[in-house]
């Protein structure tokens, strides 16, 4: 039987031999001879060779307890063997950086995958206006090595050295080390909040030397923008506002 058509030439899988490169830009390929990596739980989309997975949850007892307190979190798996992985998250854009002993603050939620090399936790966000939603946390990933996080479509890295930079909440995928970010509440003036608000109440301000991307979609409403504690719906008291 003959097939007529580009359609196995035009998505051939592209050979580039690096640790980490892009099929498309939905779609991620692993190269596993480099070594085991951590994947987002149920990324898999297909593999070749022999790839094995064990369910690493939330990373132990104690990112167990943060995750739990906080919301924040992202659950993984440990993607070992030989052979080639192909990753994706619900046709998100990917997005592939190498940190050499450099660190990102990045909402679990956009975490697709990364090398074993990378250390992770969740951590507080030190921020002067984040008393006023209780507290916000997401996730750091330090180290040496590659890392793929996923965004609703093409991101923009703000340099936030170059101006006074403010972003949505549930636009923000991550920021890199050496960024500050803090809370600012901007209501619009009263006249504004009588006529129902701006929904813009609670915007989140970066200075200090780095980058924050920022995607094109106001729909991270999981993981790192949230509140600990007493949770009042998803997102606890932060996400109410935001929502």
């Amino acid at each position: 039987m003959t097939i007529h058509g580009s359609l196995f030439s035009e998505f051939k899988e592209k050979e580039t031999g690096d640790p980490f490169s892009l099929q498309n830009k939905k779609m991620l390929k692993v190269e596993m001879q480099y070594g085991p990596v951590q994947a987002k739980t149920g990324s898999m989309v297909a593999y070749q060779g022999d790839v094995r997975f064990a369910n690493k949850g939330s990373g132990g007892m104690g990112k167990m307890f943060k995750a739990a307190v906080t919301g924040e979190g992202v659950k993984m798996m440990e993607c070992s063997g030989n052979g080639e992985l192909f990753l994706a998250d619900a046709a998100s854009e990917v997005q592939v950086m190498y940190l050499e002993n450099d660190a990102i603050s990045v909402n679990g939620n956009n975490v697709l995958a990364f090398s074993s090399s990378i250390q992770w936790d969740i951590h507080r966000i030190q921020a002067r206006g984040a008393a006023m939603t209780g507290g916000l946390y997401n996730v750091s990933l330090r180290g040496t090595g590659y890392v793929a996080v996923t965004t609703k479509g093409d991101p923009i890295a703000l340099d936030v050295a170059t101006a006074p930079t403010f972003a949505d909440a549930q636009a923000v995928v991550l920021w890199t080390s050496g960024v500050s970010m803090d809370v600012r509440v901007d209501t619009g003036g009263f006249g504004s909040m009588i006529r129902g608000g701006t929904g813009e109440l609670l915007q989140m301000a970066f200075g200090g030397q780095g980058y924050v991307l920022v995607q094109p979609s106001e729909s991270v409403t999981d993981g790192g923008h949230q509140q600990g504690g007493n949770q009042q719906g998803p997102g606890g008291m932060l996400g109410q506002f935001l929502n």
